[in-house]
C-alpha cells in the first residue's frame, strides 16, 4: 500500500474547522475509506492544475465531500464539508 501525504493551506484548514466543522484528521480520513468515490472537478480545474472531488465516509462516520488537488506528490485539500443529500446518494450508488 502506498503512503498518502497531505499538505494544507493554513487558511483552508481553519475555514474547514470553523465553517464546516471538519477537522484535519476527519478530512484526511476519507481517503482511506475503501468505498470512496472520486471525480475530476471540471468546474474548478485550471489548465495548469487539475482538481478532484472525493466523497467518502470519515472516522466520525459522516459522508464528506473533499475538494483537492495534487501538488508535489502530496494531496492538497482545498475544502472539506458534509456531503449534501445528492452527494450522499452519489457515494451510496457504489
Amino acid at each position: 500500500m502506498r503512503e498518502i501525504s497531505f499538505d494544507w493551506d493554513q487558511w483552508n484548514l481553519q475555514k474547514n474547522e470553523s465553517k464546516h466543522g471538519v477537522s484535519r484528521m476527519e478530512a484526511e480520513s476519507v481517503f482511506f475509506d475503501i468505498r470512496y468515490r472520486l471525480f475530476e472537478d471540471l468546474k474548478h480545474s485550471k489548465p495548469n492544475e487539475k482538481r478532484f472531488i472525493l466523497f467518502g465516509k470519515s472516522l466520525e462516520q459522516r459522508i464528506l465531500m473533499v475538494g483537492f488537488t495534487l501538488r508535489d506528490a502530496k494531496v492538497r485539500i482545498i475544502t472539506a464539508r458534509s456531503a449534501s443529500r445528492k452527494e450522499r446518494s452519489l457515494y451510496e450508488e457504489k
